[in-house]
């Protein structure tokens, strides 16, 4: 995709955060989403080699709107100034909600790419699930936290969001209680775009994302007690 353009029209976009303005230039914005659709589908596809159960992602699904909700919002501007896209299996519009983890990459104005995995506030019975699971299968845990292809790539688990205490019902001695004091599991980095070689954008995100593919695998094992199968 036209990298440049794209950050220039962001860029714009920041400066003049109105409807006016973006009448005025939605064709270009048009361009570019197209732009943006193709990498998301070509990206999907590299997924899809190791991770089969995102190779049928709808790739209009996974990209978020431009447009803010502003309801209940102070900033009233009513675009978002970034490019990005949440990849989940079975097409989950927005797999936050839902529960389950997510691969996500975003594009901004400044030519920044941040990309990473794993489920941001999931809901209460989801966010039940996944500490259980760190207490159930705590080897297959501690063997994610210790896999040197994802360390190398984005460090550890963000600690975004942290409770002081344990949750309720668990030990304040279990094995990775500062894990599990969290109310988010994902990890991410951000590098700066290819701006001169686009070509490396997608083999970068591809590349990137299937480091992350071994906490997203053990996400996957947690499970909800409606989803516990004889």
């Amino acid at each position: 995709m036209h990298v440049r353009d794209l950050t220039q029209f962001l860029r714009e976009l920041s400066d003049n955060n109105n409807r006016p303005w973006f009448v005025m230039n939605k064709p270009r914005y048009d361009i570019l989403r197209e732009e943006f659709l193709a990498l998301v589908t070509s990206l999907i596809g590299e997924l899809g080699k190791f991770d089969p159960a995102v190779k049928y992602c709808n790739p209009k699904k996974a990209m978020f709107r431009i447009n803010r909700d502003v309801r209940f919002a102070h900033d009233k501007s009513p675009y978002k100034t970034r490019f990005s896209a949440a990849i989940a299996p079975n097409d989950m519009r927005r797999p936050s909600k839902a529960g389950g983890p997510t691969y996500y990459l975003q594009i901004d104005g400044q030519g920044n790419l941040l990309f990473g995995a794993g489920e941001y506030m999931p809901p209460p019975g989801r966010l039940k699930a996944l500490r259980e699971h760190m207490v159930n299968d705590a080897p297959g845990f501690s063997k994610v936290l210790k896999n040197k292809r994802l360390k190398a790539r984005f460090g550890t688990i963000q600690n975004e969001g942290k409770l002081q205490r344990p949750p309720k019902g668990f030990d304040a001695d279990a094995e990775h209680i500062e894990f599990i004091k969290l109310k988010s599991f994902f990890v991410w980095t951000e590098v700066p775009l290819p701006v001169n070689a686009p070509e490396k954008l997608l083999p970068t995100l591809a590349e990137g994302l299937k480091d992350a593919w071994p906490l997203v695998e053990w996400m996957r094992g947690a499970k909800e007690p409606e989803e516990v199968t004889e």
